[in-house]
């Protein structure tokens, strides 16, 4: 029987920021469909995008909106997106906690040498494993996370199927959102990636592609906790390029 590690006090402040930082944006997100579907109704639509939607809530708010809507619409959209912008403000000061945290913890910051990892993924992976060696490879820890595919088999055959999906939801995003990060990278400047990077996005979709490169993400980070030092582009090739 495998016994869960008790995290530290600190862990567990470090991770009450997380969590407060994934209510925030979906309350964030809640808050611009709802703009926007006020909006469409009356004809005006917001251009795709956060960026997008901010750019529009903060002219709304200083008066400079151009947009021409019956009283009670424009004070409900006004009211919607002072509220987005509120919480966007507790976003970036929840961010900058973060980046200071990892900073200051020596574990996040040797976390954060791995491309694709930022203050973000190294201080929820620094704070979410307690025990590193409770782990017995990288692999495992892929798996832990539900990173690794399936298996099945018929007829003497063994297929590999979708990843399991399994463990801490919340770090397998991070990681997966990183790899999309290097993807979109080297699609865009393909050339100063290596090869195989560009290779194994001429064989597979960039979703699928996105997953096995967050896969190793995961198992250069047990490799960072378990053993120390930080990542070493000799020995990832493929993701140090990117």
């Amino acid at each position: 029987m495998r016994f869960v590690p008790i995290k530290s006090r600190e862990q567990q402040a470090a991770l009450s920021l997380h969590r407060v930082r994934q209510l925030l944006i979906k309350q964030r997100t809640q808050l611009v469909n709802m703009m926007r579907s006020v909006l469409a109704e009356l004809g005006v639509a917001i251009p795709v995008g956060i960026v997008k939607a901010l750019q529009m809530a903060r002219e709304i708010v200083d008066g400079e909106s151009k947009i021409d809507l019956p009283t009670e619409a424009t004070n409900v959209v006004a009211m919607l997106a002072g509220q987005l912008l509120q919480l966007h403000a507790q976003l970036r000061k929840l961010d900058l906690r973060l980046a200071a945290l990892q900073r200051s913890d020596e574990r996040a910051r040797r976390l954060a040498t791995i491309p694709g990892i930022g203050p973000i993924g190294a201080t929820a992976l620094a704070a979410s494993v307690t025990d590193p060696s409770q782990f017995s490879s990288g692999r495992q820890f892929a798996a832990w996370l539900g990173l690794t595919p399936r298996q099945s088999s018929s007829g003497g055959k063994e297929r590999l199927g979708r990843i399991t999906k399994m463990g801490d939801r919340y770090l397998r995003q991070l990681l997966v959102v990183g790899a999309t990060a290097l993807v979109r990278y080297a699609k865009q400047k393909p050339s100063t990636v290596d090869p195989r990077f560009v290779a194994l996005l001429a064989r597979k979709p960039a979703r699928v592609a996105s997953v096995a490169i967050a896969n190793k993400m995961a198992r250069i980070a047990w490799a960072v906790m378990a053993r120390g030092g930080v990542f070493e582009r000799g020995h990832a090739p493929m993701l140090a390029a990117a």
